[in-house]
């Protein structure tokens, strides 16, 4: 996924004790066996604690019955805001002893449990705990090899965006679509939640007869006449990445192995702004070995979707604000194309080790940049990432726990410890190792790493060890040796290490930027020597780089709006630049340009760009009330991800189901 920008540290906390004493539920079946819905008795206060011994944020218990296949069988049903069916999923007895199941179900209706033979199994559904949800746990008969659920979800799955027509672009059908990472996926089938399981998938969809579905899966059958859809993915994947798309949809085909999908009106746009995408693969290939998902397709979702990208296997799901119109911003579709193996493939076996996700993935996306565009191109956007990192820092705090490369998540919802940490602070990380053992021997590491652990999920020891192993006869081992592995891993605040960047691309950003400067300096005289020709060779990245230069400079309203006078940026519809000159004009206290701030920030609903412009206006006390006033009038429109995020950006302190 491509990164949001920081948010602060909200570890979730049972604010109360709560009892619920001895409440049981039962539930006659027709075969006159019964049901148990277990609320069991909570007297606990204080922090949660870590929900299983492999992963925190996961009641599932792996390391005893492991689930090896999905099969879906499931119904959208557009009126009532719901997916209803049965999840079939074969099981594997790692614990020859185990008797149960243990599954993350988040707001499920749970209707009944079968084997494979159609005999009923017993099962429990404990009280839900914070945003995790409750613990499902199947009773196995001896001979049990499947476990066949039927269940429909809420209204309000978190895991769940659905759309009236009028949210749409063609505003003539509604449209769904699922964001599952990082915990979200129990919200849509009931499953063993962590990364640490992977698992092939089958499904079949059924919908409306106008309606399209398409899902993270190679599409086996399609039956458009009778709005049924077929699907395999035959490569196991965490729980994470199983996705679902149902609306009225269009395709282009953009390479050999390559479409893009859209809603009708947008479909050609996005079919010129992805043009490139073969070549992204194919440099993706030279750097980590052969892409094994068959076709790599593109979906630009509605304006709602809360990233800048879903690295969905085959499916990549893409904001539309990567819609530049001049392919200035599908960086963000090689950072995807680069889950396909760090991430996808080599798959972190938790989210205390997410860094293993999202560090080397942005390590590959530059390299990818590099080969396609030159070295200078690379170094820029690490420049750039450099950048980011910094400001993550200063708005988490540099002693944050979520600033560490491996932090602790007991009790915190992997949501709330999203920010650039893993992706940007990872990625230096990498480029240090290989300013170590040098550039080419550590492109071959990486593939080593990639073929060794591909389809496994694992932990940040386990890269270490190979890495050392691997060089343990490198001319530089000495050096790795004496890497400070837990300063980088377990430190807080900013690397120990920062690379020697190439400028060279920054340098006409830097030197504009202190022309700027100098002018203010000198008390603004008129005229003033600033024109479109300024940044008229600037490429787009270059003017986000300025903008970000003069926004660290304080400068005030009057030499914004004469940079607006000079540079016409209130034209510019590039994301990135809009995003950057909308907190300058924040932050310059420009109050003309509030309403077009919140307009931009809430006619999408990217992170990245809706939630510093809602952070900022909150630091503006005078502004704080116009920015909670549009919040409530929009957060409906969002997906959940957002409208949580931006209430504790708001410090309105939102309960999260």
């Amino acid at each position: 996924m491509y990164h949001v920008l920081p948010i602060r540290n909200f570890s979730i906390y049972l604010g109360a004790i709560v009892v619920l004493s001895s409440i049981v539920a039962w539930s006659a079946l027709s075969q006159g066996v019964l049901t148990l819905c277990l609320l069991e008795e909570n007297s606990m206060a204080g922090p949660i604690p870590r929900l299983s011994p492999g992963d925190p944020n996961s009641y599932s218990r792996p390391d005893l019955v492991k689930v090896t296949k999905i099969d879906l069988d499931l119904d959208v049903d557009f009126d009532r805001h719901i997916l209803f069916g049965t999840a079939s999923l074969d099981i594997q007895r790692i614990n020859s002893t185990a008797d149960s199941l243990v599954l993350d179900a988040k707001d499920l209706t749970i209707k009944q449990v079968k084997d494979e033979v159609g005999s009923i199994l017993a099962h429990t559904l404990d009280v839900p705990l914070g945003s995790f949800g409750s613990k499902l746990t199947i009773a196995l008969k001896i001979t049990s090899a499947t476990v066949v659920i039927e269940y429909e979800t809420s209204p309000n799955a978190t895991g769940l965006q659905w759309l009236n027509p009028q949210q749409t672009s063609g505003k003539t059908h509604p449209f769904l679509f699922s964001q599952c990472e990082a915990i979200h996926c129990r919200s849509v089938l009931p499953c063993q939640d962590t990364p640490a399981v992977k698992a092939p998938y089958t499904a079949t969809v059924r919908v409306p007869k106008e309606i399209v579905v398409l899902m993270s899966a190679q599409r086996k059958n399609v039956s458009e006449t009778e709005g049924v859809y077929k699907f395999e993915q035959s490569v196991p994947i965490p729980a994470y990445l199983i996705a679902i798309v149902a609306g009225k949809l269009d395709s282009r085909v953009i390479g050999d192995r390559s479409r893009v999908w859209a809603e009708p009106d947008v479909v050609e746009k996005a079919a010129y702004e992805f043009a490139e995408t073969d070549d992204f693969l194919k440099a993706a290939e030279s750097l980590a070995g052969p892409y094994v998902w068959g076709n790599y397709d593109i979906l630009v979702l509605p304006p709602s979707f809360p990233f800048g990208g879903m690295e969905n296997p085959c499916l990549t799901f893409a904001t539309p604000t990567l819609l530049a119109g001049d392919r200035s911003l599908t960086f963000v579709i090689a950072h995807e194309i680069a889950h396909s193996w760090t991430g996808n493939l080599v798959t972190n076996a938790n989210f205390e080790h997410f860094w293993l996700n999202e560090g080397f993935t942005v390590f590959l996306e530059r390299k990818i940049n590099g080969r396609l565009y030159g070295e200078q191109s690379r170094q820029f956007a690490a420049i750039g990432g450099w950048n980011d990192l910094e400001e993550v820092v200063n708005t988490l705090g540099a002693d944050n726990e979520f600033t560490k490369l491996n932090p602790d998540l007991t009790g915190s919802d992997p949501d709330d410890a999203f920010s650039s940490i893993p992706y940007e602070k990872g990625s230096v990380f990498l480029w240090y190792l290989s300013d170590i053992v040098g550039n080419e021997d550590f492109e071959e590491w990486l593939k080593t790493y990639i073929k060794h652990f591909q389809y496994q999920s694992i932990q940040t020891e386990d890269f270490k060890t190979h890495l050392l192993n691997y060089f343990k006869d490198h001319r530089m081992a000495d050096k790795l040796d004496q890497v400070e592995w837990d300063t980088w891993l377990h430190g807080k605040g900013l690397p120990p290490y920062k690379p020697s960047y190439d400028y060279t691309l920054a340098e006409a950003c830097t030197a504009l930027k202190n022309r700027w400067v100098d002018w203010i300096k000198d008390g603004m005289p008129q005229p003033a020597p600033f024109s479109p020709l300024d940044i008229r060779k600037f490429s787009s990245m270059q003017v986000v780089e300025f903008l970000v230069q003069i926004f660290a400079e304080n400068i005030p309203e009057e030499a914004i709006k004469q940079m607006e006078k000079a540079y016409a940026l209130n034209d510019n519809h590039n994301s990135e630049i809009r995003l950057r000159w909308m907190r300058l004009c924040i932050q310059g206290r420009w109050k003309e340009q509030v309403s077009p701030a919140l307009d931009y920030a809430t006619s999408q609903g990217r992170m990245k760009f809706v939630r510093p412009i809602f952070r900022d206006l909150y630091g503006w006390e005078e502004m704080r009330q116009k920015a909670i006033d549009a919040y409530y009038a929009h957060k409906d429109q969002w997906m959940y991800m957002t409208a949580y995020a931006v209430a504790k950006d708001l410090h309105l302190e939102e309960k999260k189901d």
